[in-house]
């Protein structure tokens, strides 16, 4: 019977599986010092549908649909069918942040990366050095430049692969490092500075001769950010030749600005090589683009163009079309093009593209194509711009925060991106496919920053632009509400962060409390505000500020403009236990607290904890059991410091203590949370990962599930006990379910085995929502069906054969000599079986109804249970049961639950803890009220039992078909008579051929595809279809299952006779006329 149920199920159902996503690499932390956490796995869910900023882009010069791009925050990627299938090819690596990538043409195997994000922004991420990989993007190998912390351009010679040129731009945040122009002789092994100067000049652009690759140029760049301002030029900055292959350079002037010039774009013209373009940005963001005719001796200036919007310092990429000459292309808001050699920009027509460019790729043998990376991902245009194919699966949104909701069944989850807005979507879905772009949506435009949820109004949420955009959203009808503060009459500017703090009080959902330079509240959820503080920072005028070591000139290529206000509130946090205890930290080093609701306010330099008097405040936490302890993050990377710093007060910040305690250096924190079950276990969210500390804070530890990424902000969501993650550049991460890690320890550690309680499974029956959408169709995994448990194993459970083999794989690592382990040995690996845990459900009367084992391993580890009873379907005499990939066992009642986990080992099965109980809830109540919970377990039962009946008197036609084509051949080996003994068995072989009709149908109907008249399969097919539904089974299912037995039971009595009235007596028949022996004859 089994074969029907599959053939019916085949299309409508799949397996769902975890989604087991590459690692970092491992902890500087000692292993002795370190607990399993492999249980405890981050799960991405997207989204892609927004995508993130692109650094650069390249493609394969002997295959155009292998592209591989280089992500600001998200690594790099490679697709080999043109972008409808992505692999991420960097995620282990020290570094994240990439700018740029660059195939060699000598040897395409053979990719250079430069780490660190190629633009001067505010959020940019730093890198440690030029990568190589020769072998495709397979595997990398840092080859040096470590100090340099921002790459921009790799060159390779065209003729000597040995041979590669880097421009590096080197530190944002502070002078020196390994910045300038560096070359190679030797593939990378060493490297020398060729141009440039360890104080403040680096290079960001570079350029070779097509026809002469003794000929280069280089752009060098002096680029200043600090906290206030942002300086991108100085008398560093110019354009260089060097016609020796960059050992010796000249810089070009004849022509050339004579002020100090900032971020510099070159190109060089591919159809005549002594034309050179650059774009330059000058005094205060102006600028201009200049054209030189011989080899960069003199130059015109062709016209004021200059990148705009965030400022030159984030674009100004220039290339010259390889298809038409003097056609430019100057990376912008919106990409300027010029005809005439530019002399006149117009816009590129981008209609239905995101803006921010900065990547161009063309294809020598198509004028038509051009592929643009943005900041929302890759585009390409098949008709020079008239239209443009997003690349929709690539999810590397850069999220600044994250909000959850209390949304059922699944909640939302809720944040702000980096230029692509606010975005909503779900946790989970009830889709087997998981979650697609479909499932997210826009909630704000512009630059995303922090959103809030109403903890009483799943539909109300809080979103907001950069500069302090707050917004209110009802989610019902879309629309958002300006709700952002402003200044009374006569007041000064209001000075909003860049990723302004937005607080809804735990004591009342309609109090919001929201900053600027002051803080603010709001008793209408922001329909009007008051402010409970005066300026709560040092108030300064920027442009005064050191930045270059020194006071300086106000004619500089200054660029304000698209950076955070200075001298503003950062973060807030009220206690839980006490109204009107609030905390505020601002981004000049300053943490504020109140204890009567903003009436006084005491001030705390950030030198009272022994750091930089500006360090910024990155985070501000209230601690959920005592009033007056507070928890702060303090972030110095903007003064080049990217050192980690934790600190935790117990007396309402009169003391101070640190509890960074073994976190990375070089590993700046960004966030910190507290579970609201256990004191002592807190999450922290870093620049290369998540950690979790069950001490609070005495020991930190990375959390699995994740490549090397930079995570800005953590939230809990308390009723189901996820950790929501945001990244900055891979989108969302979840960690579903942390709860056992409360009960990580030393005592629990120790035992042999632990089971941990797992939450509440949801009782659902997952559906398919799509069709056959193609393999670039975008979606993140849902959380494992079931109920998920985590189990902890205290012992090694390594074989002996794996043993050998690790001690074989050191020697031979050591070209050392390998024994051989001997005979007995090898038969001992041979019979050894692997130890295996085996998690058993009981139901509420002590009836198992599920057991699933996995191989043992020490550690901690998930196993789940699919909600289902145990196949009901015959086994094999062999016992090996043909995985299909689902279980075809009956729903499961919801209902309490009992599992209990045992060790088998050696044959031998041993209990390894207290058996725990769950429960089984349903998610949602159908419209139409369905079979009762009772009648269904008793409809279960009755089909399992027809079931079983209907498989043995199908195994009993087939036993006597087999047997009979044995008799068969055994008469036909006799010296038995031929006549009445064939008739005989041709008369049983007509009557198994009729019984066979009555349960299969008419095999030659069936074979051409020919309905059949109903049959016990037909009507066993619909019944079993009536316990795959919360439904449960309807009177048709009844109906059916009751004409299937009354059929079964016609023809029962029939099968069982033909065995023993005539199988068994013509068997003994035969033997006495002395007929060969049969196989299994005599025996029972």
């Amino acid at each position: 019977m089994k074969k029907y149920i599959i053939a019916l199920f085949s299309f409508a159902f799949l397996l769902n599986g975890l989604n087991l996503e590459a690692q970092r690499k491992k902890s500087s932390q000692k292993k002795s010092d370190t607990i399993s956490l492999d249980a405890f796995k981050f799960r991405n869910i997207g989204p892609a549908f927004l995508s993130g900023r692109i650094a650069d882009i390249a493609i394969h010069p002997k295959n155009d649909n292998i592209w591989y791009v280089a992500v600001g925050s998200g690594g790099v990627w490679k697709t080999k069918n043109s972008g409808t299938t992505w692999d991420p090819i960097f995620d282990d690596q020290v570094s994240y942040s990439t700018g740029c990538i660059t195939i060699d043409p000598n040897n395409p195997a053979r990719v250079w990366v430069g780490s660190g994000e190629n633009v001067g922004g505010r959020h940019v991420g730093y890198g440690d050095g030029i990568y190589l990989s020769t072998n495709n993007g397979g595997s990398w190998k840092n080859m040096g430049l470590k100090n340099s912390e921002h790459i921009s351009k790799i060159i390779v010679h065209p003729d000597n692969s040995n041979v590669v040129w880097v421009a590096s731009q080197g530190p944002l945040w502070k002078k020196g490092g390994e910045r300038g122009v560096y070359k190679t002789n030797n593939g990378g092994k060493t490297w020398k500075r060729v141009l440039g100067n360890s104080e403040w000049t680096g290079a960001t652009d570079l350029i070779i001769d097509p026809n002469n690759p003794q000929v280069l140029f280089a752009a060098t760049w002096d680029r200043h950010r600090t906290v206030a301002a942002y300086m991108g030029g100085g008398p560093g900055s110019g354009i260089h030749r060097s016609t020796d292959g960059g050992e010796s350079w000249e810089k070009l002037s004849n022509g050339l600005p004579e002020s100090n010039m900032g971020k510099i774009g070159l190109a060089i013209s591919p159809q005549k090589s002594n034309v050179l373009y650059a774009a330059i940005e000058l005094d205060r963001t102006k600028g201009g683009v200049y054209r030189s005719e011989d080899d960069g001796n003199s130059w015109s200036k062709m016209s004021d163009t200059v990148s705009g919007g965030t400022g030159p310092h984030y674009y100004q990429e220039l290339y010259a079309s390889p298809h038409k000459f003097d056609r430019l292309y100057l990376m912008n808001v919106r990409v300027l093009t010029s005809e005439d050699g530019g002399k006149n920009f117009v816009q590129l027509k981008e209609e239905k593209k995101h803006s921010d460019n900065h990547a161009l790729i063309f294809k020598k043998d198509d004028p038509n194509y051009l592929m643009i990376g943005t900041d929302a991902g890759i585009y390409e245009s098949f008709d020079l711009a008239k239209n443009w194919r997003y690349i929709k699966n690539l999810p590397l949104t850069q999220f600044y925060k994250v909000a959850v909701n209390n949304a059922e069944p699944f909640y939302s989850i809720f944040g702000g991106t980096q230029d692509n807005g606010s975005v909503g979507g779900p946790s989970a879905t009830d889709e087997r496919e998981g979650i697609a772009n479909k499932h997210w949506y826009k909630t704000l435009f512009a630059d995303g920053h922090q959103s809030a949820t109403d903890p009483v109004h799943n539909d109300i949420i809080y979103a907001e632009t950069q500069q302090g955009g707050l917004h209110r959203i009802d989610l019902t009808s879309g629309e958002p509400v300006l709700v952002q503060p402003q200044a009374r009459e006569g007041e000064p500017y209001e000075r909003f962060n860049w990723d302004a703090p937005i607080l809804v009080s735990p004591h009342k959902p309609s109090r919001l409390y929201f900053a600027s330079y002051r803080v603010w509240k709001s008793e209408s959820r922001g329909d009007d505000w008051e402010p409970i503080s005066g300026d709560l920072t040092r108030n300064e005028e920027r442009i005064k500020l050191l930045i270059m070591g020194r006071q300086q000139s106000w004619d500089n290529p200054w660029d304000v403009g698209a950076m955070s206000n200075y001298n503003t509130i950062t973060s807030l946090s009220e206690s839980p236990l006490k109204e009107g205890v609030l905390f505020a930290g601002t981004d000049d080093g300053f943490i504020q607290i109140t204890q009567n609701g903003g009436a006084q306010w005491t001030q705390v330099p950030v030198t009272k904890l022994g750091l930089p008097s500006r360090s910024f405040v990155n985070d501000i936490k209230a601690d959920l059991y005592d009033s007056n302890t507070l928890y702060v993050v303090l972030d110095n990377h903007k003064e080049g410091d990217f050192n980690p710093y934790i600190y935790k007060s117990t007396d309402l910040g009169k003391t101070w203590t640190s509890i960074s305690s073994n976190l990375p250096k070089r590993t700046l924190v960004w966030r910190i949370v507290q579970d609201h079950v256990n004191k002592n276990l807190f999450f922290a969210a870093t620049e290369f990962g998540v950690y979790v500390s069950l001490n609070a804070g005495a020991k930190w530890q990375k959390l699995p599930g994740t490549p090397t990424l930079p995570f800005r902000d953590l939230v809990i969501q308390k009723r189901e006990n996820d950790l929501v993650a945001a990244s900055f550049g891979r989108g969302f991460y979840v960690l579903d379910d942390y709860s056992a890690l409360r009960e990580m320890n030393s005592e629990n550690l120790k035992r042999k085995g632990k089971l941990f309680a797992p939450r509440t499974a949801k009782w659902y029956v997952p559906r398919s929502n799509v069709g056959n959408t193609g393999a670039d169709y975008f979606f993140s995994k849902n959380p494992t069906f079931g109920a998920v448990f985590t189990y902890h194993l205290s012992d090694d459970f390594t074989t002996q054969k794996e043993s050998r083999k690790k001690k074989e794989k050191k020697l031979n690592e050591k070209k050392s000599n390998i024994p051989f382990p001997g005979w007995e040995a090898l038969d001992k690996e041979e019979k050894e079986k692997e130890a295996s845990v085996l998690l058993t459900i009981q139901d509420p009367e002590g009836n198992i109804i599920r057991k699933i084992s996995e191989k043992a391993k020490k550690g901690s580890h998930r196993i789940a249970w699919d909600l289902k009873h145990f196949n009901p379907f015959s086994i094999p005499e062999d016992g090996k049961i043909i995985n299909s990939g689902y279980n075809y066992g009956a729903l499961a009642i919801p209902q309490k639950y009992t599992a209990t986990l045992y060790l088998e080992k050696n044959g031998t099965i041993t209990q390894l803890d207290e058996p725990i109980d769950f429960n089984v809830k349903p998610i949602r109540n159908g419209v139409l009220k369905g079979t009762s919970y009772k009648d269904y377990d008793t409809y279960r039962t009755n089909m399992n039992a027809l079931i079983k009946k209907i498989d043995f008197l199908e195994d009993v036609l087939e036993r006597n078909e087999n047997k009979l084509s044995a008799l068969k051949t055994a008469l036909r080996n006799s010296s038995i008579v031929p006549g009445e003994m064939n008739q005989k068995i041709q008369n049983i072989q007509n009557e198994i051929e009729k019984l066979k009709t009555l349960i299969e149908g008419n095999a030659s109907k069936s074979e051409i595809g020919e309905r059949n008249s109903p049959t016990i399969g037909t009507h066993i097919r619909v019944a079993y279809r009536g316990m795959f539904s919360t439904y449960g089974p309807t009177a048709l299912h009844k109906k059916s299952m009751a004409l299937a037995k009354k059929m079964m039971q016609n023809i029962e009595q029939k099968i069982l006779d033909l065995n023993t009235n005539k199988i068994i007596p013509l068997e003994q028949e035969l033997k006495d006329q002395g007929a060969p022996y049969i196989q299994g004859q005599g025996i029972k």
